[in-house]
């Protein structure tokens, strides 16, 4: 079985609390024996998948195996184009080289549903969305490559993991994923 999930803001990527004020997986109803494979912070949005298939973790989270996972992030202040393409180029984070990523600024801003609670507002601190295709994951990696440009992360939404998109899932809600949404998550692995 392979669902995906439109995480909330605020929900730790575990069904065990961990002492914060955080929401758990366990509030959502999934079937049992799922577990997520890979993870969002909490303050981060957007599509998560879990499984009760051993093995789906490695083929989906090795960066050898191409998985790529679009972000859409809004970052304080207006990026130039130089440190876009230092942001694309691999940054060096707490002694690790990320990978080259594909980076753009958005012109318009995206849809997504409001944010409860909303990111700060600051009448005279412009904000920008940025998308972010990965194909590595490490801890908090895409809000420390913004902010190692000068662009704190304000809000962070995984919109695609492979080819699968959130669709039309609303924050909250899961779905079990048929076969060809399962190609287009696995690809041919």
């Amino acid at each position: 079985m392979l669902l995906a999930f439109y995480k909330p803001f605020r929900v730790l990527s575990q069904f065990s609390a961990d002492g914060s004020s955080n929401d758990t997986l366990s509030g959502f109803g999934f079937p049992k024996n799922v577990y997520p494979l890979g993870r969002l912070d909490a303050d981060s949005e957007g599509l998560l998948l879990l499984s009760d298939e051993a093995g789906l973790n490695n083929r989906l989270l090795d960066p050898s195996a191409g998985h790529g996972r679009t972000y859409q992030v809004q970052v304080e202040g207006i990026p130039d184009p130089a440190a876009l393409r230092h942001l694309a180029s691999g940054l060096l984070l707490q002694n690790h080289k990320t990978l080259p990523c594909r980076v753009q600024s958005l012109e318009t801003e995206p849809e997504h549903p409001p944010r409860n609670p909303p990111i700060r507002f600051r009448k005279n601190s412009p904000t920008t969305w940025l998308e972010i295709e990965l194909n590595e994951g490490k801890n908090r990696q895409v809000r420390r490559m913004t902010a190692a440009i000068g662009h704190p992360t304000l809000r962070l939404i995984r919109v695609r993991i492979g080819s699968l998109t959130l669709g039309n899932l609303a924050p909250g809600q899961w779905m079990e994923l048929d076969a060809t949404a399962r190609r287009q998550v696995l690809g041919a692995c």
